[in-house]
């Protein structure tokens, strides 16, 4: 399992996302190695845009992120470090696969920093590590939603990410195939050792999966704790109207 492992020792993920607009941010957790947090809240409420700051793909006006002593981002000294060297993992809701490539081209695709003859081996590691073992030559059409959510995982995992950011990455499959895709994720995020991070409707998969969950609602953090904490005893009245519990008496 060591072939998954990042490429050199990493630290916890700490994010302060702070600005008035353009899209309101006021956000700030900590994660840690082997740690998986989840983000929940309404369409909206900027969780993606949280994502999008980590992965280098939106640059917020102010606050910092870094990952162990690395500096990603830091407003106020100018500091901003490109995706390709935050070394991030990201898998998307739609898999975002390349149609006319088979599942191993695609997980390939990320490969492109290794030598040529490193990338067919190491490809086929990630696809049998995810279960697609056998099914490497397959285009995306031939794989079930399940499979090809599979292949996003393993393209993410080949450029051996510090961080994996995960954005409603089982929503687009039916309950059964997302209840395997979380028990597969589980078992994953052992052998990866990284801070995961995961964005997710689903309050029943924040509960099952993650060890923080924080609620946001437009731009802002309401909540940090446990999600068996966070359940039980919402910050306000508005985290638990979020989170569909009854107001607090």
């Amino acid at each position: 399992m060591g072939d998954l492992a990042p490429s050199s020792a990493v630290g916890g993920l700490r994010v302060r996302l702070r600005q008035d607009g353009p899209i309101r941010l006021d956000a700030a957790f900590a994660c840690a190695p082997g740690e998986l947090h989840a983000l929940v809240g309404p369409s909206g409420a900027g969780k993606t845009t949280v994502l999008k700051a980590i992965a280098g793909l939106y640059r917020p006006k102010g606050g910092e992120i870094t990952c162990g002593p690395a500096v990603w981002f830091d407003a106020q000294a100018g500091t901003w470090m490109s995706p390709q060297d935050r070394r991030v993992g990201l898998v998307f809701q739609n898999y975002a696969l390349f149609p006319h490539m088979s599942a191993q081209a695609n997980v390939e695709t990320s490969l492109q920093g290794r030598p040529r003859p490193e990338r067919e081996p190491r490809a086929l590691a990630l696809l049998a590590q995810v279960g697609l073992e056998g099914k490497a030559h397959r285009r995306p059409a031939d794989l079930s939603g399940g499979e090809q959510q599979r292949v996003a995982v393993a393209r993410a995992l080949a450029r051996s990410p510090n961080v994996l950011l995960l954005d409603e990455p089982f929503a687009a499959v039916d309950r059964r195939t997302r209840r395997r895709l979380q028990a597969d994720l589980n078992v994953l995020r052992a052998d990866l050792n990284i801070p995961i991070l995961l964005v997710t409707h689903d309050l029943d998969e924040a509960q099952a999966l993650a060890d923080q969950m924080s609620v946001l609602h437009q731009g802002e953090i309401l909540q940090t704790g446990h999600p068996d904490a966070v359940m039980a005893n919402p910050a306000s009245d508005l985290v638990a109207d979020i989170l569909d519990l009854k107001p607090r008496a």
